[in-house]
């Protein structure tokens, strides 16, 4: 077999699965938008009723008696609570989280504004209520009790209560905490009984999205947004906005454990339940909106509330960034501190090649945790792999040089025998054979290595700790492009460097192709994050000292060995 036919093969393949993800989405047209018809109600509002729990969570409720349903809140009225971390405003309606501003994060377009995870302007909000007749949802109008909104001084926590009106002598509070140094938010709902008959109800908390893609999303860089589910019978489901809408998601809906999340690049909400408790998780696309808007959440049973006596229930949101330390720390069991919601790290999209990329990031991190900058942390990743694969590196090396040393051969073979094919095939099977040379051997330990460099490539385009992460000079920020298109310009003279010192292509059509890559491959890296680019630099940079030394030593000796006077 002819082994440069055999890299080619190998080059075209690794480009194709490294980048599929990101042409699918370039060539994907902009979901459409419905023209709002009569009756559509006005743009972020919400005209999804409360969801209802199947007969199979639990057994028929007893409701409680009702005049008429809780009112609806006026449109506009919110309260704005500040911790160290974020800013979130909570709506009047619903006691809905409607807008979360992280300090630590800028906007992907805008550097100058912190960014937004939930926000009015997206129609992305993490809503709550009580399933029954006559409780509040998040369409009810809550009232804000007394207290502060700032978590200021050395106050470890922040807790807001908002109230319901009261509906036949039932009274239902939710109430917010909030810790320092903590994304995550508890969120209790709180049943006072005052009414003469037991109460049995569900209680429901879901997110309410839009399907377009985060802003500034690069069209070149494909990443999963939308609802996941786990559970510890199917695992870590993600579940696309199509399916949804075309009423086609697949999902797990019932089980006694797992959490659900809204996930997008970089950054996650997931709500995530008490375990050992029966939860039935929906997901459907709500209709009437001038938006596009989808619902995905979790019901839970809530404990009987007897008369007279109150019943509180908690349930943790967890709203921020893909940071894996935190995740890790949330996935512990609650004996070790953490909350039990397992598999929570999955949210961090290293694409089907986790059990490699995992790793890979943690000990770039741990490269990070010495150096403090990650630009340095991936140049020195970069050549400990290269050393790592040193020896298959020079394996592949060593074959490409006795390659380059008969490519004249090669070429007095196929003008020798241009019209018999089968006789070109068998001189130059003879000719390897005679040289000791392995058509495979420059191609196998190429193989090897791609799926670590493809599992790498992941785990630098989802870690959120590099977002916005400076490295030197004009670099500051290794997760957007290159604004000056310098990285991307010498990977391209490090490819066709590389391309010089690999053998010739007998094959003219072939020679073309190879002098391409080069060129094709740099036009899609002017658009991919500067730490991506960065690594391939250096990479590249490292294969080509490695291999012009073995070709210089190759050669040398193939002179040597020729010249009669030795």
């Amino acid at each position: 077999m002819d082994n440069r036919r055999l890299l080619l093969l190998l080059v075209f393949s690794f480009s194709l699965v490294m980048l599929w993800d990101a042409w699918q989405k370039y060539n994907q047209p902009p979901p459409v938008v419905p023209m709002a018809t009569a009756g559509a109600v006005a743009p972020g509002s919400s005209d999804a009723a409360a969801p209802q729990p199947s007969a199979s969570l639990h057994s028929p409720l007893p409701t409680v008696p009702g005049e008429a349903a809780a009112p609806v809140a006026p449109a506009g009225e919110s309260f704005t609570i500040k911790t160290d971390l974020f800013v979130a405003e909570i709506s009047a309606q619903g006691g809905d989280i409607v807008r979360l501003v992280l300090h630590n994060y800028k906007d992907t377009e805008a550097k100058s504004k912190d960014f937004a995870l939930f926000e009015r302007r997206h129609h992305y909000a993490a809503q709550s209520g009580l399933i029954g007749d006559g409780l509040p949802n998040h369409k009810t109008v809550f009232s804000a009790l007394p207290g502060p909104r700032e978590l200021g001084g050395d106050a470890k926590t922040l807790q807001f209560r908002l109230e319901a009106p009261p509906v036949n002598g039932v009274r239902v509070s939710k109430i917010y905490t909030f810790t320092r140094g903590s994304y995550l938010i508890d969120i209790t709902q709180e049943i006072d009984n005052a009414s003469d008959k037991e109460v049995a109800l569900h209680a429901y908390y879901q997110f309410q999205r839009d399907t377009k893609a985060p802003e500034g999303e690069s069209r070149m860089v494909s990443t999963f947004t939308g609802p996941a589910v786990y559970t510890e019978q199917e695992k870590f489901q993600k579940v696309h906005f199509a399916d949804i809408e075309a009423g086609k998601a697949k999902f797990v809906t019932q089980a006694e454990n797992g959490w659900i999340a809204m996930v997008q690049h970089y950054f996650v909400a997931a709500w995530l339940p008490p375990e050992k408790l029966p939860r039935e998780f929906y997901m459907r696309k709500l209709d009437g909106n001038v938006d596009q808007l989808v619902a995905a959440g979790v019901i839970l049973p809530v404990p009987l509330t007897a008369p007279g006596s109150k019943t509180a229930f908690s349930v943790p949101l967890y709203s921020g960034p893909q940071l894996q330390g935190t995740l890790d720390r949330l996935a512990l069991p609650k004996a070790e501190g953490g909350l039990g919601a397992q598999g929570l790290p999955l949210v961090v999209d290293y694409g089907w090649l986790t059990i490699i990329a995992a790793p890979i990031f943690w000990c770039l991190q741990a490269i990070h945790n010495v150096v403090g900058n990650w630009g340095w942390a991936i140049v020195l990743l970069t050549v400990a792999i290269k050393l790592l694969f040193f020896p298959l590196s020079a394996a592949s090396y060593k074959s490409m040089a006795k390659m380059r040393t008969v490519t004249p051969l090669l070429v007095k073979l196929k003008e020798r025998h241009a019209g018999d094919r089968q006789k070109l095939n068998q001189e130059m099977m003879e000719l390897y054979k005679r040289e000791k040379i392995n058509p495979l051997g420059g191609c196998l330990p190429i193989a090897v290595q791609i799926p670590v460099f493809i599992a790498l490539y992941w785990a630098l385009l989802g870690a959120v700790e590099i977002r916005d992460a400076p490295w030197i000079l004009w670099i500051t920020d290794l997760s957007a492009s290159d604004p000056y298109y310098v990285l991307p310009v010498v990977m391209v003279v490090t490819m066709l460097i590389q391309t010089r010192l690999n053998p010739t292509p007998p094959d003219p059509i072939q020679a073309k192709v190879m002098m391409m890559m080069p060129f094709i491959f740099g036009a899609m890296f002017f658009f991919f994050p500067a730490g991506l680019v960065l690594y391939w630099v250096v990479n590249n940079t490292l294969s080509i000292a490695q291999q012009w030394q073995i070709t210089r030593m190759m050669e040398g000796g193939a002179k040597a060995a020729n010249d009669p006077k030795a």
